[in-house]
């Protein structure tokens, strides 16, 4: 049966999921229960809960935490009421919300959440970040996240940590976008922001106390196939400061390995932004920052070495772009002028994609240097990774090799 999709993309689903949910570990005086409620807004008259789900035709529901908490080990789970994107209010919705935006917006201030002390911009696709940067102003960390990646960054969810003003809002009114987040809106930037009729606008009225979920945890859930389910508690990154971090040191063969150099303080900066944003990547995953702003973000691959090269050939084609939207206001692959072709590519190979001097951050330990390698023959000269394979012998000597530095977090930091 052939179908509209253009029709089915502006088709609400009906929504027939009950208004409220519970969710019962155990039986008996024993039993913790967790009680949800089901979040809808005012749409044009009429209570609506989400638009659909992950595509169109599939309904969805989203729930808020009301009632109840759950206990597991020495870990006690989110207290009910600490709302974030659960309670957003939506200032404009030419269209109401729907799953993939509320879990884009949701991974943004994932990441955002330890970085409340700066002007921290996040643009979030797929939910995955397209750019993060961190700045002294907020239009200038905005910016840097949108030249991160460009045209990934196209018809994404951007969430910020400062009340966006008209300036920014200018900025972010001249792009596309799904969504666009942020504690408030300084006077003028709501007008020039609702000039896009299809934007949706969330204010997260309690962003102030988004640092305060920094280490807190809560049930996560994932749903298989034949309707089971599994339950963990969420991840925590535990390396968030210089002291959590350790010098890369191993023992192998009764003979010690050290990496010869130690980080300067901006590469301490870069290392912890750059892992810190890591929490919210798809793995296997490699990331390239510079500067607190990512250069080159690879998600979701099976191999390290293969998201390693993944990672820098994206910083490259980012690099392009950058040149390219600067000199002429395009993407570089739509540029018809051979000579500025040539150019560009040339100017990104002599600045290796903007890696000189990069810090490469990876979820999990190097099997091999291979990887590592990657990165360090573009200029790279911190790292950071885990630790703990058997192989972190050959990792310290590569680095050793090129003149880097590279630190142990300790813990891995998967996202599936």
């Amino acid at each position: 049966m052939t179908q509209d999709l253009k029709k089915a993309y502006h088709t609400i689903v009906e929504d027939h999921f009950p208004s409220t949910m519970t969710i019962t570990f155990g039986s008996g005086p024993q039993a913790q229960s967790l009680h949800y409620e089901k979040v809808t807004w005012v749409v044009e008259g009429e209570q609506r809960g989400l638009r659909y789900g992950e595509n169109p035709g599939q309904e969805a529901a989203f729930y808020k935490l009301i009632d109840g908490n759950l206990k597991i080990g020495d870990v006690t789970t989110i207290q009910p009421g600490r709302y974030l994107v659960s309670d957003a209010e939506l200032l404009q919705f030419g269209k109401h919300p729907g799953k993939i935006n509320l879990t884009d917006a949701d991974n943004a201030l994932n990441i955002l959440r330890y970085f409340t002390d700066r002007c921290a911009a996040a643009i979030i696709k797929h939910n995955n970040p397209c750019g993060v940067a961190l700045s002294d102003n907020l239009l200038d960390a905005y910016e840097k996240a949108d030249a991160a990646d460009r045209v990934a960054a196209f018809g994404g969810c951007i969430a910020v940590t400062s009340p966006i003003d008209k300036a920014t809002a200018e900025a972010i009114s001249t792009r596309y976008a799904e969504v666009v987040a942020a504690p408030d809106f300084e006077e003028g930037a709501l007008e020039i922001l609702g000039k896009r009729k299809n934007l949706r606008i969330m204010k997260i009225n309690r962003m102030d106390r988004l640092a305060s979920f920094i280490g807190t945890q809560f049930v996560d859930y994932k749903s298989l196939m034949d309707g089971s389910i599994i339950a963990q508690l969420s991840y925590v990154p535990l390396a968030r400061k210089h002291e959590d971090l350790s010098p890369a040191m191993v023992e192998h063969k009764g003979k010690i390995y050290e990496v010869l150099r130690k980080p300067t303080d901006a590469e301490v900066r870069d290392m912890l932004f750059g892992w810190l944003v890591e929490s919210g990547v798809t793995s296997n995953s490699v990331m390239y920052v510079k500067d607190e702003v990512t250069v080159g973000i690879g998600t979701g691959e099976q191999d390290r070495v293969g998201v390693a090269i993944i990672a820098r050939d994206k910083a490259y084609r980012k690099l392009m772009d950058r040149y390219s939207f600067g000199l002429f206001g395009k993407a570089f692959h739509d540029l018809k002028e051979t000579d500025a072709i040539e150019e560009i590519r040339k100017k990104a190979e002599d600045d290796h994609g903007g890696l000189i001097g990069s810090t490469m951050v990876s979820d999990a330990f190097f099997p091999f240097p291979d990887g590592l390698e990657v990165g360090l023959s573009e200029g790279v000269r911190s790292v950071i990774q885990p630790g703990g394979s058997i192989n972190d012998h050959l990792a310290v000597e590569i680095c050793n090799r090129y003149g880097a530095t590279m630190v142990f977090t300790g813990q891995r930091s998967f996202k599936h």
